[in-house]
């Protein structure tokens, strides 16, 4: 390939990893690449563990070996060669941070740009007058002073060195040589002679004692008013205008702090310098010092968030996070918590706002603060996240909005030149925003970069500049080009299946008739006020698929997931629904409630499709009382890789073995012993149809669906898996290489392997993310078997095909965030449809 090749394409030549079969394409630079195809067909082994894998590889593999162990080196995917690769960049789908300390705000850099607006801009008030404090002379101190009770002794001080860092050694010998004779270092008193030598990675406080003295009496002389003016005079010299006056034997008393130039003169409330870290919660001169930044009292983890564990509010800070000293500094009258708590919407509105107001001194500093401030808001919007809010904590993002988020700080960085890898951005999209998203990306490939982007979404696909179709089915029966070329051109191509649907060749019916219900039984939430909800009464008819539908941010999962099924769980806890909402009623014609998302059904191989659904068990029984193990005395426990006994000790049972490579990542080689087959040898000679446990764990689900026919418990499991679409996945295939769509529809083959009571109360969020257009259709038809047999399905959903399935309709909005959180309509999908004041009706329409 010529140099002239390299600069305008990507060659990618025999990729093999995953399921991909040895493929080869040139990928267009500068281009905004779609990569569709069904789910499990090998999208992501192309886009992410071949292409971002091998980019991200080559430069650290440019470092040093020393920085190398730093870094988390990617393994080197299975491709014989990749030529023309830019620098890569992954934004995927996974959360920001569980840290409760990260917020929107952080993590978009746009509250470190605010702190520095208010240290700049900010007036402080008093807290206890609400006067605007202006700065103290050394005689109105010396007045301050005096009020404090007499005959106590007292220190002055004047800081040094707060929070920071080192030994400090030529600051004691310059304090010294000024003739200082006491210091205090962390708390502690010394003689400037005996100072400790001090750590130099931990952060110290130094304060010089520039005079003790003791208050005399209200005739004092005025000698002793002279001295103290001096001393205060002096110690504003070395503190940088500002002192402490510590009590020495009244360790009960406050300390007082005086600054010359932050002081109420009529409460005596002083503030230090307002500097940025004032207004940082994660720092102990700006974070509240009851809950130490936090905002609640105490902080659980994420699991017990999960199973519903109520945080208080820290009654201090009323969940500000910040000391009483930062939420007196203003701007226009609020402090910089609740410009934290506006939507980005109106905290742009109130930046335009301030900007002709800022005095001509001032507005040389402020230019460069506000203009960051703006751009990233403004990207932040054009990306449909205007709701957010720069105090919303990023553990409580969705996969969607944390990529978005990425996404807008991209574009905001201005590189050129870089491949950017996204996973499926329009997730949790309103369709009425899909357009700005597809701007967006125009715009971060129009700076000059590759922007390849994994997605189903038809919108998208047809704005793309080039689509790779892959197929044909998942699993073993993908990892194919089946088309490539321009939106028009796989829309033409008989044998794609994206195409069949572009076209219109395939589509998803409109069912004929809607069910009926359960004869007027519903399920009634009565006040729900939850996060932006306006009190709201919403009735849920039993027996129905049900959508919940609505802008990005107008309340959905707040409604749904915060409210119907958190009060649900709280119900039937018999505990109280206090702060979700008023009452729930009809919950006596449900007898469960069963969450089911796209989250792995395993975080480790051990756990794999067998093991979740139940097959394994069975399997493993039936291996137990075949003649030759009952010869050996064999149990079911013998046939299982966890335990020992069956399995092979060598691996534990895993089938590989790790090598740990010190500088270089972890390599992952079949165990010698047992051939990758987790069994020992006697186990693995026990055989069931010339086939041994190891082997069974290799076949797809539909070559053991024709195996173990004649044996009615393990085909009826087999047949079931086969029905949801897995046909193609292996027995064993362990449960973190399943994708999100996968693991759904795992979850969904074994709610159907249970006997119905026609009263479950199923609740999906989003459940068509990562789906193809075929794999909706198939994932419809079990949604609507479970109907069927008389339960109710609650679906958070944008995706119009799956909309225009359902039954019922709940629209929430009209917008996202404070403008959020109303019934804009309800009822069936043709009076969505009809509803005038409904974005989700008038995208509808076109559908049905």
């Amino acid at each position: 390939m010529s140099i002239l090749d390299t600069r305008t394409v990507i060659c990618i030549s025999g990729a093999r990893q995953h399921n991909l079969k040895n493929i080869s394409l040139s990928i267009p630079k500068d281009k905004l690449v779609v990569i569709t195809g069904p789910s499990g067909s090998g999208k992501s082994s192309l886009a992410f563990d071949t292409l971002y894998a091998e980019g991200q590889r080559k430069y650290v593999e440019s470092l040093s070996v020393y920085a190398r162990q730093f870094l988390d080196m990617m393994p080197k995917p299975e491709v014989d060669a990749i030529s023309g690769l830019c620098p890569a960049i992954s934004i995927e789908q996974k959360s920001v941070s569980h840290n409760p300390r990260s917020t929107v705000g952080t993590v978009t850099e746009i509250y470190d740009y605010l702190r520095l607006l208010f240290a700049r801009l900010g007036k402080v008030y008093s807290p206890a007058t609400g006067m605007c404090i202006e700065p103290q002379s050394a005689s109105q101190m010396v007045e301050r002073i005096l009020t404090l009770p007499f005959n106590g002794r007292y220190a002055l001080l004047a800081p040094i060195a707060r929070g920071e860092k080192g030994e400090f050694k030529a600051i004691f010998t310059s304090l010294k040589k000024q003739g200082y004779a006491k210091v205090k270092v962390d708390d502690q008193f010394y003689d400037i002679e005996d100072v400790p030598k001090l750590q130099k990675r931990t952060m110290h406080d130094i304060f010089a004692v520039v005079h003790r003295f003791r208050i005399p009496p209200q005739d004092s002389n005025s000698e002793f008013l002279h001295t103290l003016t001096q001393s205060v005079e002096q110690a504003l010299r070395l503190g940088n205008q500002y002192i402490v006056v510590e009590p020495l034997d009244q360790s009960d008393h406050p300390k007082l702090h005086l600054s010359g130039s932050m002081s109420c003169p009529v409460s005596g409330f002083s503030l230090p310098e307002v500097e940025p870290r004032l207004f940082s919660f994660n720092s102990p001169y700006g974070a509240c010092s009851l809950c130490d930044g936090l905002g609640v009292l105490s902080f659980g983890t994420v699991g017990e968030e999960e199973e519903g564990e109520d945080v208080p509010v820290c009654f201090k800070c009323h969940g500000n996070r910040l000391s009483e000293a930062a939420l007196c500094v203003k701007i226009r009258d609020v402090h910089i918590a609740h410009v934290g708590q506006w939507s980005l919407t109106h905290l742009l509105d109130w930046i335009h706002q301030l900007e002709p107001e800022i005095e001509d001194e001032k507005r040389i500093i402020s230019t460069p603060i506000l203009r960051e401030i703006k751009s990233r808001l403004q990207f932040l919007i054009d990306v449909g996240l205007s709701y957010l809010a720069l105090s919303r904590a990023s553990s409580t993002l969705s996969g969607g909005e944390t990529q978005r988020i990425r996404l807008a700080s991209q574009i905001g960085s201005g590189l050129t030149g870089v491949l950017y890898v996204l996973d499926e951005p329009s997730i949790g999209l309103h369709q009425r925003d899909n357009d700005r998203l597809i701007r967006t990306l125009h715009r971060l490939r129009d700076l000059g970069n590759t922007v390849i982007v994994v997605e189903h979404d038809e919108d998208t696909i047809r704005h793309a500049d080039h689509v790779v179709d892959m197929g044909p089915g998942a699993g073993y029966l993908g990892g194919e080009i089946v088309a490539q070329g321009t939106p028009q051109e796989i829309e033409a191509h008989r044998d794609s299946l994206t195409g069949a649907y572009l076209r219109r060749e395939k589509w998803i019916p409109v069912p004929e008739t809607l069910r009926p219900g359960q004869s007027n039984k519903v399920l009634c939430v009565v006040g729900a006020k939850i996060n932006n909800l306006k009190n709201l009464t919403v009735s849920f008819p039993l027996g129905k698929m049900i959508g919940v539908a609505g802008v990005s941010g107008s309340g959905k999962s707040s409604l749904v997931m915060d409210t119907l099924c958190k009060g649900v769980r709280y119900v039937n806890q018999h505990r109280s629904l206090e702060g979700i909402c008023q009452e729930i009623s009809g919950i006596e014609w449900i007898d469960k409630l069963i969450e089911m998302d796209q989250s792995p059904i395993g975080r480790t191989p051990r756990s794999n499709v067998a093991t979740y659904t139940g097959l394994f068990t069975l399997i493993r029984e039936w291996f137990a009382i075949l003649p030759e193990s009952k010869i050996r005395g064999y149990t079911p426990s013998r046939f299982s890789f966890n335990v020992q006994g069956g399995r092979c000790e060598h691996c534990k049972g895993d089938g590989v073995l790790c090598i740990e490579m010190h500088f270089l990542p972890n390599v992952y080689v079949t165990c010698t012993q047992c051939q990758g087959q987790r069994y020992n040898g006697p186990t693995l000679e026990v055989h069931y149809k010339g086939k041994s446990i190891g082997d069974i764990l290799c076949m797809s689900v539909t070559e053991a669906l024709s195996f173990f026919q004649d044996i009615a418990s393990i085909h009826k499991r087999l047949s079931v898996i086969e029905s949801v679409g897995l046909g193609y996945v292996r027995i064993g295939q362990g449960a973190p290489t399943l994708s999100g769509g996968e693991a759904q529809r795992v979850k969904l083959a074994k709610e159907l392997m249970k006997r119905s009571t026609g009263k479950t109360l199923y609740i999906l969020d989003e459940p068509t993310t990562g789906l193809h257009f075929d794999d909706v259709r198939q994932l419809l038809e079990l949604l609507h078997r479970l109907a069927d047999q008389g339960n109710t399905l609650v679906i958070i959903e944008h995706n119009l095909d799956v909309l225009k399935t359902l039954d019922w309709i709940i629209d929430v909005g009209p917008e996202g965030g404070e403008a959020g959180g109303y019934i804009v309509v309800e009822g069936t999908p043709k009076t969505i449809s009809e509803c005038t004041q409904s974005y989700t009706g008038s995208h509808l329409l076109s559908y049905l």
